[in-house]
């Protein structure tokens, strides 16, 4: 499984505002090339605080991408990941339309009754509980490989990105960096979770870019 995870925060490294609602920190430029990364992946891969919080889509914006997979055999839009351990995306979220094959990676704590209506709803539900009644994400991507999904992409939010990296599963980062000041303590950062104390991951900057009114970091593990 090859992992790309792609953010942007602004300049002082926030994911939005303490308000955790959306915040439009990059452009149009920056807008295609996250369009671009999708149409390339397998999956969209978002925590459930992303789905309660935005209640995004994650499909392609650009139609002529769409079309470009099908023509290569594959699906119009990438498949769309939720880490859910305890299945709480909504049941009229848009990732549950037929737009897209939708997988919610539960743990051994998500109520059967919720998992029942979110399969009625148009869900998959992939069942890899850890020791801390958390998402295995390790065990849920092995189980996603035998689906014959290959390379996902990250959109967030901190939670997620953070268990990524905790757990050694990020091979690729890509952030913008905007050029707005967000602040606030209790506002989400890239990588939320315990934080790190010690064997900090490492990254090597691998290309700097200015997009739009900001810099693009692509950074290799």
């Amino acid at each position: 499984m090859y992992v790309h995870v792609n953010a942007a925060v602004s300049v002082d490294g926030k994911l939005s505002s303490r308000r955790r609602e959306q915040v439009r920190i990059s452009g149009a430029a920056d807008f295609d090339r996250v369009d671009r990364i999708r149409a390339a992946a397998d999956a969209v891969l978002v925590g459930v605080g992303t789905v309660l919080a935005d209640d995004p889509h994650l499909t392609l914006d650009e139609e002529d991408r769409r079309v470009q997979r099908l023509r290569d055999g594959r699906s119009g839009n990438p498949a769309r990941l939720v880490a859910d351990s305890r299945a709480r995306t909504p049941s009229n979220a848009r990732i549950l339309d037929d737009e897209a094959t939708t997988y919610l990676l539960v743990s051994d704590e998500a109520d059967p009754d919720r998992l029942a209506d979110l399969r009625d709803a148009g869900a998959e539900a992939v069942a890899a509980g850890g020791d801390d009644g958390r998402v295995d994400l390790r065990a849920a991507f092995d189980a996603l490989e035998r689906e014959g999904i290959e390379r996902v992409m990250v959109e967030g939010g901190g939670e997620v990105i953070f268990s990524l990296f905790d757990a050694g599963l990020v091979d690729e980062l890509t952030l913008y960096v905007g050029s707005l000041v967000i602040g606030g303590r209790n506002a989400p950062t890239l990588a939320d979770g315990e934080g790190f104390v010690d064997d900090f991951p490492r990254l090597e900057l691998v290309d700097v870019a200015r997009v739009d009114d900001g810099v693009l970091l692509s950074y290799e593990t």
